[in-house]
């Protein structure tokens, strides 16, 4: 599943929303705002639509289900102004293999990095 939302994440409703039936492993990992880019000192970050982030979010679902044996993976992206502390994105993969699950979640989320249909701008403290 994939989803592309404004609002704040709430990490036990996604929890939640991951099918763990038959699962030995579920992996979440959570991108948060940092408060420095490189020396710089951010107060946040905007990240806008650049393009269709739910064709390319399924597309990398799609690549994460043939790279691993994966049982359900859960894809979340914000967008919107964030602050520093906020959730930006989750990578969450469930599998029968802790492995799978590990490797899976650090295929995609590689992946959700280098997405080019979203356009991140730092907004800077000074």
């Amino acid at each position: 599943m994939v989803i592309v939302t404004e609002n704040q994440l709430d990490p036990g409703k996604l929890f939640g929303m991951l099918r763990k039936e038959n699962t030995g492993s579920a992996i979440f990992h959570y991108a948060v705002v940092k408060d420095k880019a490189g020396e710089k000192q951010t107060s946040g970050i905007l990240f806008e639509r650049n393009g269709d982030m739910e064709s390319e979010l399924k597309e990398i679902e799609t690549d994460i289900r043939n790279y691993r044996d994966i049982d359900d993976i859960l894809l979340v992206r914000r967008i919107g102004s964030l602050q520093v502390g906020d959730l930006i994105s989750l990578v969450a993969v469930s599998s029968q293999a802790s492995i799978d699950a590990f490797e899976a979640c650090q295929y995609g989320l590689a992946r959700i990095r280098k997405m080019s249909s979203l356009k991140k701008t730092e907004l800077y403290s000074d």
